[in-house]
């Protein structure tokens, strides 16, 4: 809980590695992130490199996206209403403020399982923690089956 207070209060940055899972098809991408307080996020694609450089911005489960000479283009998600770019705002909303439905150790780290609903299906969100109370991955569920991984890096409070 008091990590969450600060989040509700602070800015933040971290970089997440992401990993969208088609069932058939896996699709890896990195993106360079920061959270404001009100919890909207703007973010750059880092990695691969062929779309470095792609910025945009998700606010309130809106998000536009800036771009020059490449498109960023991922499929859709849980039937079409889930972008895989918003993995990132995704877990800002649940360690922001949504509904922690389990909490117990997992090894070293703390496991939080947040359940929090995304048009009108259930979306879970597993998140684990390290020994400084900091977000190390998470994972996204909607309807019982993950389709999102994320790997977070240098998560800071600025």
């Amino acid at each position: 809980m008091a990590f969450r207070n600060q989040l509700l209060e602070s800015c933040c940055a971290f970089t997440a590695e992401i990993t969208a899972d088609y069932t058939d098809d896996l699709v890896s991408f990195t993106l360079d992130c920061a959270g404001d307080e009100l919890g909207n996020l703007d973010f750059t694609v880092s990695e691969p490199l062929e779309i470095a450089g792609i910025g945009g911005t998700v606010k309130a489960g809106k998000g536009s996206l800036v771009y020059q000479d490449t498109v960023l283009a991922v499929p859709l998600l849980a039937q079409g209403e889930l972008s895989p770019v918003s993995a990132p705002w995704i877990l800002l909303c649940a360690l922001r403020g949504g509904y922690i439905a389990s909490a117990g150790t997992e090894g070293e780290l703390l496991r939080v399982t947040v359940n929090d609903s995304f048009a009108g299906n259930t979306l879970l969100v597993d998140i684990w923690f390290d020994n400084l109370n900091m977000p190390q991955m998470a994972e996204v569920f909607w309807q019982g089956r993950r389709v999102l991984s994320i790997q977070i890096k240098d998560f800071q409070f600025v």
